[in-house]
């Protein structure tokens, strides 16, 4: 028998990254070393990546009438799928209602193993210090992290491994990157001197993890909360110079406390709140080397060894 995977958000950042881990998973270099697989792609559209043999299900999280047999006869659920919205009611509909009807999908034909993405937004505002997953209790404060949040506790009455990870980036990130351009452009300087510490990670190196902790044998999988993120804090300021050196991002020198940095901020009236500002200028680090033993998986040496490849498509999007 060959396991089928069924796979939501293949279409989204971290999905497709996932899909494409799949696929280096079906077809490796050393044909020894493969697997023989069937992805189920659940979503709106059909994505690209996907193999001649891959399945795809038309299907809506956020009609949870349309979620229902998509699990049938499936070994694994890797739940990538989630709406980041300032509306409450829209991410509601697809991570909290969308999420319960799947993981009842996977409860009721069996699904063995269960992945399902979180955010380390969770936690709310900082700063974080190197936090273990039960040492602060969650307080979000934004509509996708507290939906998000309430999604897990679906996935987890599912039997989910749960992944809270940092910042994730790399190719296809529209996120993080272009807020550092953002935040640079309004306060051109090294916030608080770039002393500061995040939790990141390479979104290759994520999606490898998810695929490790669905699919291989003795790889923990099982009800638990993990962060998610390179063991390895990095310097808010090492993050800002690797970037600069790919002419990512411009180079800058001054450094700036915190509190004339939030002055800048305001000045600019730029569509950047102080909390977004925070989180990608402060020390937001979780503890996440546990995951990667857990999953037997290795991860990259260095949490900035993702710069080479994802600058171009960094310098396409920001502009620099």
């Amino acid at each position: 028998m060959r396991p089928r995977v069924v796979l939501t958000g293949a279409t989204g950042f971290i999905g497709s990254a996932v899909l494409r881990a799949l696929a280096a998973r079906q077809s490796p270099v050393d044909p020894g070393e493969g697997e023989r697989l069937v992805v189920r792609v659940v979503g709106r559209r059909r994505p690209e990546g996907t193999g001649p043999d891959d399945e795809w299900v038309p299907a809506d999280l956020a009609r949870p009438r349309t979620l229902r047999g998509v699990c049938e006869d499936a070994d694994v659920l890797l739940h990538m799928a989630a709406v980041i919205s300032p509306d409450e009611s829209a991410c509601a509909a697809v991570n909290v209602d969308g999420t319960a009807a799947l993981m009842r999908e996977a409860a009721r034909a069996g699904v063995r193993r269960v992945v399902h993405l979180s955010t380390a937004a969770v936690y709310g505002p900082g700063p974080h210090r190197g936090i273990g997953v039960d040492e602060v209790a969650p307080a979000p404060v934004s509509p996708a992290s507290r939906t998000r949040l309430a999604g897990e506790g679906f996935a987890l009455a599912a039997g989910a491994t749960v992944l809270r990870p940092g910042l994730v980036l790399g190719r296809g990130d529209r996120w993080v990157v272009p807020l550092l351009a953002q935040c640079l452009r309004a306060v051109p300087a090294r916030w608080e001197g770039g002393r500061g510490r995040v939790s990141v990670v390479a979104v290759h190196d994520l999606a490898r993890l998810v695929v490790r902790l669905g699919l291989a044998p003795g790889a923990g999988g099982g009800r638990a909360v993990h962060h998610a993120s390179h063991p390895r804090p990095v310097r808010v300021g090492d993050l800002l110079c690797a970037l600069a050196r790919r002419d990512v991002l411009p180079s800058v020198t001054a450094d700036l406390p915190w509190t004339e940095c939030l002055d800048g901020l305001r000045a600019a009236r730029i569509p950047v709140s102080e909390r977004q500002f925070a989180l990608v200028a402060t020390d937001h680090w979780y503890r996440s080397d546990e995951v990667w033993q857990v999953a037997g998986c290795a991860v990259e040496p260095s949490p900035l060894a993702w710069v080479d490849d994802a600058a171009p498509w960094y310098r396409s999007v920001v502009g620099s």
